[in-house]
């Protein structure tokens, strides 16, 4: 791809903002040249169509992945040949973090829909971490929520009950909403009731009831796909107090709600 083309500062810095490249930069207060820099080494992939693979469990890790529009999501493959969803991943999002210390992906990446991604890849990143001061740490911190991310899922998992779980799904997901600067009560679930239970490690037809009875109490309004959250205290009161999204998957002995 040419990269002929001038860069805008203030460009970057509005295409970031939404974008994990900003926890990557914009906290350090780089200046015009660093930025330069690391947008240099950005490829801008073609979108990822719905059902399209970004990477495959066991392929060869050479890039790190900032979402910049649409969703994914990940999971690997159970001895019984059996999919376990791991995570949602969102805009503004960085993805392939868990490759980097065994240089192979750990899991498999699908768009949820037709997805846009900037493509980071990794040795050019390295490199550049040595020019830059502060930018490996960053990346170092990004890893740190990852495993925070991971410890808080499975706390979720193996003491909360069935509605505290979905409860803190979607206030996680407002969060991470919010974060970015979208709205934070109101969202479409692109991933499918199916894989949410076989992420929160309950039935399908758990999901569905904790939806209706959500909505029964006033907290949230459904409408196929879009979320709508009414009374964010309540549905917090609810919730877990460790309020990440969880991301991987539960034992086989809780993986089924009431």
């Amino acid at each position: 791809m040419s990269r002929e083309r001038v860069v805008n500062l203030s460009e970057v810095r509005t295409q970031c903002q939404k974008c994990s490249l900003y926890q990557l930069c914009m906290p350090m207060g780089l200046g015009e040249g660093d930025l330069n820099k690391l947008d240099k080494i950005i490829k801008r992939r073609r979108p990822v169509e719905k059902g399209e693979f970004l990477f495959r469990l066991g392929q060869d890790f050479s890039s790190l992945y900032a979402i910049r529009s649409g969703s994914l999501k990940t999971y690997t493959s159970q001895s019984d040949g059996q999919e376990q969803v791991i995570g949602m991943h969102l805009p503004g999002e960085l993805i392939g973090l868990d490759a980097i210390g065994g240089h192979r992906h750990a899991c498999s990446a699908v768009a949820l829909e037709t997805t846009s991604v900037c493509e980071i890849p990794f040795d050019h990143l390295e490199s550049l971490s040595r020019e830059i001061p502060g930018l490996q740490l960053h990346l170092f911190r990004l890893m740190s929520a990852e495993i925070q991310h991971d410890q808080c899922h499975m706390t979720v998992l193996a003491r909360m009950p069935v509605e505290n779980r979905l409860a803190s799904f979607l206030m996680g997901l407002s969060e991470r909403y919010k974060l970015r600067g979208y709205a934070a009560n109101e969202f479409n679930l692109s991933m499918s009731r199916g894989d949410i239970a076989n992420m929160l490690g309950m039935a399908m037809e758990t999901i569905s009831r904790l939806l209706g009875n959500f909505q029964d109490q006033g907290l949230i309004r459904v409408e196929r796909k879009h979320i709508r959250i009414l009374d964010p205290a309540g549905l917090q009161a609810i919730a877990s107090n460790c309020r990440e999204l969880p991301g991987k998957p539960a034992d086989s002995s809780s993986s089924h709600g009431a």
